[in-house]
């Protein structure tokens, strides 16, 4: 079984010990709730914490097809637990409320009908009360579940590390979703105020090069692991060299400030199609003021920091940026690559969901910002390693079915936990979409 490896812990959750409510309990058992309680409850902890700043009118907005309300988070998140494990492995549960089973399945064909995604924000009950009581509910049966009363099989385990997975996914796409939310507000809402630190920071423009040769790319090891990182394969790459650090909105508007979505030469063809449908003069939340540009972030209107990372911008204009400099994407598999060789360890200076700062900041020292700011778009489409092999069942839905029409993202954004992160991670998005923590880095032949 692939292990799931833990971050900082909320123990401070954990209102009792629950081998004093069961004395006899030996050491095997208690290593389970040692381990696997206090992982469920920090992951379960950190979902209610973004929702705080909220206002119960906030929960159930849905701007666009892509955003869901936080409430509908909220709830399919505890649905998976509900679903995928206490149906299954804890003897003679009850559901919370069977008609929840409609309304909080995602995409899930194998389990049933659900509610179209389109219309989620139509759903004004049950009310934001309910759902929370419904959290508790799969929260205290889960508790029980990993009180050490009940046998919990590898099978059960490995559900429950991919629904830890899973939430902290929901983590980031609430986040995404909520900045939507509020972005679209002409008050411009404050989320969460931030102090700037100016100290430290370091634009200097480097390339890493890595020389030609066979390489090996995807997961291994015992640890956890999503399935489209299976299965381990061999590439050969040419020599080529990636910038070492994001490129900056400084940089990026001087794309734009050239007349870069005006100039049909540096797009794609779908992607200067979507220029002209769209309308599109800058990064998503971009806006001109008294001939100023200024950005919606999660503490406000703000004018643009042209230290920090870009994001908000799609594949097509990531690539289009790459053009206009005479450069490119780097692959999905030199991605890799590089960030094995220059970056192999996670440094304290990457900024995740863990720093509570929400937005990209500006390279300090010398990282290399492979890992945390803003998921990097590649060049590489989203398709099956060699040997992918899909579960059978509901959770073999996870991944394989998206394998068409997306393109690879790599290295996380500052809306992604550090525990839940690695260099073989695939995200993928469709290449026309910007609402998510997306930005640039380039890459070159040599």
């Amino acid at each position: 079984m692939r292990k799931w490896f833990t971050g900082n812990l909320f123990l401070l959750l954990i209102n009792q010990d629950p081998t004093r409510m069961n004395p006899t309990l030996g050491d095997e058992a208690k290593t389970e709730i040692d381990s696997l309680l206090p992982d469920y409850l920090s992951v379960r902890a950190l979902t209610e914490e973004i929702c705080d700043p909220l206002q119960p009118e906030d929960y159930v907005v849905q701007p666009v097809v892509d955003v869901s309300p936080p409430k509908w988070h909220l709830g399919h998140t505890t649905w998976f637990f509900e679903n995928f494990i206490l149906k299954e492995f804890l003897p003679e549960y009850r559901l919370f409320d069977q008609d929840y089973h409609f309304l909080f399945n995602s995409y899930y064909e194998h389990e049933g009908e659900r509610w179209q995604r389109a219309n989620r924000g139509l759903l004004s009950r049950p009310w934001v009360n309910e759902v929370m009581a419904y959290r508790k509910y799969v929260d205290d049966h889960m508790k029980e579940w990993l009180s050490g009363a009940h046998k919990v099989s590898d099978r059960a385990k490995e559900v429950l590390t991919i629904g830890l997975n899973h939430e902290q996914q929901h983590q980031e796409l609430l986040v995404y979703d909520l900045k939507h939310i509020l972005g679209i507000n002409p008050l411009f809402p404050v989320y969460k105020t931030f102090q700037e630190d100016t100290n430290g920071y370091n634009l200097s423009e480097n390339y890493l090069e890595v020389e030609a040769g066979k390489y090996e790319v995807g997961h291994q090891g015992d640890d956890f692991c999503f399935d489209n990182e299976l299965g381990r394969h061999t590439v050969f790459l040419h020599q080529f060299r990636v910038l070492d650090r994001l490129i900056t909105a400084g940089e990026y508007l001087e794309f734009v400030e050239d007349g870069g979505y005006q100039d049909f030469r540096h797009w794609l063809m779908e992607g200067w199609e979507w220029v002209k449908k769209e309308e599109a003069r800058a990064p998503f939340y971009w806006l001109q003021r008294d001939n100023v540009w200024h950005h919606f972030t999660l503490a406000g209107l703000e004018e643009i920091n042209p230290k920090e990372p870009v994001t908000h911008i799609n594949f097509y204009e990531a690539d289009a940026f790459a053009r206009w400099k005479g450069k490119r994407l780097p692959t999905e598999f030199e991605w890799e690559v590089a960030c094995n060789k220059f970056e192999p360890e996670i440094p304290n200076e990457a900024n995740f969901m863990d720093s509570r700062k929400f937005r990209p900041m500006p390279r300090h020292g010398s990282n290399t910002q492979f890992f945390g700011d803003v998921w990097e778009w590649t060049n590489s489409a989203y398709l099956p390693y060699p040997f992918y092999e899909k579960e059978d069942g509901a959770l073999g839905e996870y991944n394989g079915k998206f394998m068409i029409n997306q393109m690879v993202l790599r290295g996380g954004s500052f809306a992604t936990s550090k525990n839940h992160i690695r260099a073989t991670y695939r995200n993928f998005f469709h290449p026309h979409l910007r609402w998510q923590f997306t930005g640039i880095r380039l890459a070159e032949n040599f």
